[in-house]
């Protein structure tokens, strides 16, 4: 499942278990080993229309998000339901639509279920926002919208979305700078290119690092990101990891911390699509350096820490990722809290890897970002 809940004892503003700080410039993707063929592949599902986020019930059956707005479920035989009834109006424009499904870590008392979207707003505006729903067999019920991102922009890119759970409870929702808004994501008084942090139930916690700060919205966790699609937390540690999009080059890994700004667009190791340089340079005192950088770009969507049993035991803490523009599933080698070698399988498929989650069987299931878009389990061979 998406929840992982650890015992973990942190100070409330430091990140418990925290990977060691990088100092100087970043890694960039090196000793790179292309895995094309070396998984057994099977098809779950067929004919979900560009899946966006997949999330496992504790019965075993798969929610599942369509961009263009509808929340399906696929049971343990491949069968995809009709439409949930009843899922919140989304803008499905470009990379906007229905996005992440999380599912509530106490599900087996309260069936509550939440989902990221595009929402729409006036003058063709839109915003990342999140709702909660309680699960019923053909609908969702008693929605209520806990999260809107400020301000709503026009466009359709970079909106974000990953859910994500702290072992505490709390829940990480992860945006987008909405792409021509980028100096927004320095800016504590917007919601744009932020990571922010909330109860459940939409109120803030009293603990978030810009809580009672003036000009700044209490919500935010860290700043500074460009557009964030993948994001988990380590299972060992309780510690939040994201990969974020950069531009002609520079996606980032990165574990965000209280309070600490990433760097966008004031440092980046990428450049800009017209091939001009973007900010500063790639260091700046006071900003965040990632843990490691693509260069040429993976494209990422959707994130897991390897935790089954199903695989070799040196699979254990791996970071799985989605890869689009790649067309491959990563899979990052970590130790001590750094990269120690990378891996790139699915090259046979041709097809972009939207999400990623372990199941409860061990085995690795990924989501296809395609008009007839695939669930599909990864076994060993």
């Amino acid at each position: 499942m998406k929840v992982i809940f650890l015992a973990c004892v942190a100070a409330a503003l430091t990140a418990c278990g925290s990977a060691p700080a990088q100092n100087g410039p970043a890694p960039r993707s090196a000793n790179v080993q292309q895995m094309d063929g070396a998984l057994r592949i099977d098809t779950v599902a067929i004919g979900l229309d560009h899946p966006w986020g997949i999330a496992f019930l504790p019965d075993g059956r798969l929610l599942v998000t369509e961009r263009p707005g509808h929340v399906r479920i696929v049971d343990k035989s491949g069968a995809i339901s009709e439409p949930l009834h009843n899922a919140p109006d989304v803008q499905a424009q470009g990379q906007g639509g229905l996005l992440d499904v999380a599912v509530d870590p106490a599900f087996a008392t309260n069936q509550t279920i939440y989902l990221s979207f595009s929402e729409p707003g006036a003058a063709s505006s839109a915003g990342t926002s999140v709702v909660s729903a309680r699960l019923a067999p053909d609908r969702l019920l008693f929605v209520k919208t806990i999260y809107q991102q400020f301000p709503k922009v026009r466009g359709g890119n970079h909106f974000g979305g990953r859910l994500v759970f702290a072992s505490d409870g709390k829940l990480f929702i992860t945006q987008g700078e909405r792409y021509d808004y980028r100096d927004q994501a320095q800016n504590l008084g917007s919601g744009l290119g932020k990571i922010v942090r909330i109860n459940t139930d939409g109120t803030i916690p009293k603990d978030n690092p810009f809580v009672g700060q003036s000009g700044a919205r209490p919500e935010i966790w860290s700043y500074g990101h460009r557009n964030v699609e993948a994001a988990a937390l380590d299972p060992s540690t309780g510690q939040l990891w994201t990969v974020e999009h950069g531009a002609m080059g520079g996606d980032e890994l990165n574990h965000p911390e209280a309070g600490k700004n990433y760097g966008w667009p004031v440092i980046t190791y990428g450049r800009d699509y017209n091939g001009r340089k973007i900010g500063e340079g790639v260091e700046k005192a006071g900003l965040e350096q990632p843990v490691y950088y693509w260069d040429p770009v993976i494209a990422p969507s959707g994130m897991a820490f390897y935790t089954g049993d199903a695989f070799p035991a040196d699979w254990k803490g791996n970071i799985l990722i989605g890869g689009l523009a790649s067309e491959r599933l990563v899979r990052l080698i970590m130790v001590n809290g750094h990269v120690a070698r990378e891996e790139r399988y699915l090259g046979e498929l041709d097809a972009r890897i939207r999400d990623v989650q372990i199941g409860p069987d061990g085995l690795i299931y990924v989501a296809t970002d395609e008009t007839r878009g695939r669930i599909l389990r990864l076994r060993p061979k």
